[in-house]
C-alpha cells in the first residue's frame, strides 16, 4: 500500500476548490509522465470549470488534453482569463455561461463563495447535468464559520443545498500539483486513487472514470451523506494513497471536527496564520 507523502504546510498549493491565492498566477504544472490515457476511455464531454485556482486551472489543463472541451470561469470575468485559456486550450466564459450546453461542470471555488454565484445558476439546466463539487471548508483559514457545516452537515450537501442541484464530491483531496504531476498508467504500483462521493450512481459513474482518464484510481466513498469522510482532517485527505489505503482511510474517519477544522470567535484568519 503506497502510504502518505510529506506533509505540506496549510495552503501551500492547498487541495480542493479555492480561490487562486491573491497576487500569484496560475502556474502551470511541472512536466509529468505521458499518458496513453485517450478520450476513447472517457468519452468526449463539454466540461464548465467555475473557479480559475490551483484545482481549477489544473483540472482545466488536464482535461483539455483528455480532448474534452472545456469552459471556465471565475468571479471577476472571462477577460481576466486569458493567460489561462491560452495556455490551457479552455475557453474563458461568464459564470453563468459555464453550465449552458455542458455534460458536467466542476465548481471549484472557497467555500464561503459558494452563495455568491449567479442566482438560479442550475435552474435551466438538464436534469443529467453532472455537478462536480471539489470544494472544502477551512474556518480558521479562509471561511469562517459556517453554522450547518460546524454543527455536523457534510459540506458538500451544504454546497448542494445552494447550488440547488445535486452533487458529487472529488478532487478534495490532492493537492493541485499532484493533479497534475502524479498522473500514471491504470494498474501502477501506488497509484494514486481518488474518493468519489455522491447519490446518483450514474453521475458518479461517469466521474470515476474521468478520475481514472485523469490518472488516478478512483474509488466509490457511497453517497453524499458519507462524503465527510473525505474532509480536511480525515486519513485520505492530502495523503495520496493508493486504492486500498483510502478504502481503508474512509473506514477509518472519525465524524468528529478536531480543533485544526473548527472555527473560533476569531475566524477567519489566514492560511499562514489560522484563526
Amino acid at each position: 500500500m503506497r502510504g502518505p507523502r510529506r506533509t505540506r504546510r496549510l495552503g501551500e498549493n492547498r487541495a480542493g476548490g479555492d480561490g487562486l491565492p491573491h497576487g500569484r498566477e496560475w502556474r502551470r504544472p511541472s512536466a509529468r509522465p505521458c499518458l496513453t490515457t485517450t478520450p476513447s476511455r472517457s468519452r468526449r464531454m463539454k466540461i464548465g470549470i467555475i473557479g480559475a485556482g490551483n484545482i481549477g486551472g489544473t483540472l482545466a489543463r488536464r482535461l483539455t488534453e483528455l480532448g474534452h472541451e472545456v469552459v471556465v470561469a471565475n468571479s471577476r470575468g472571462p477577460q481576466t482569463l486569458t493567460d489561462l485559456a491560452a495556455e490551457t486550450g479552455a475557453r474563458a466564459v461568464a459564470a453563468e455561461d459555464a453550465p449552458k450546453g455542458a455534460d458536467l461542470v466542476v465548481v471549484t471555488i472557497p467555500e464561503i463563495r459558494v452563495p455568491d454565484l449567479p442566482a438560479g445558476l442550475f435552474d435551466d439546466v438538464s436534469e443529467h447535468l453532472i455537478v462536480v463539487d471539489t470544494g472544502n471548508y477551512y474556518p480558521r483559514q479562509r471561511d469562517g464559520r459556517i453554522d450547518e457545516i460546524e454543527e455536523g452537515l457534510p459540506e458538500s450537501r451544504w454546497a448542494e443545498k445552494r447550488l440547488r442541484h445535486p452533487v458529487i464530491k472529488a478532487f478534495n483531496n490532492i493537492y493541485a500539483q499532484h493533479l497534475g504531476d502524479e498522473a500514471r498508467e491504470p494498474g501502477t504500483p501506488g497509484r494514486i486513487a481518488l474518493p468519489v462521493a455522491g447519490d446518483d450512481e450514474r453521475a458518479k459513474a461517469v466521474v470515476m472514470e474521468l478520475v481514472d482518464a485523469l490518472g488516478f484510481d478512483p474509488v466509490d466513498a457511497g453517497g453524499l451523506d458519507e462524503s465527510w469522510r473525505q474532509q480536511p482532517g480525515t486519513p485520505v485527505y492530502t495523503t495520496d494513497l493508493d486504492a486500498e489505503g483510502v478504502r481503508r482511510g474512509l473506514a477509518e474517519a472519525g465524524r468528529d471536527r478536531t480543533a485544526q477544522w473548527r472555527a473560533t470567535p476569531a475566524s477567519p484568519g489566514t492560511f499562514d496564520a489560522p484563526a
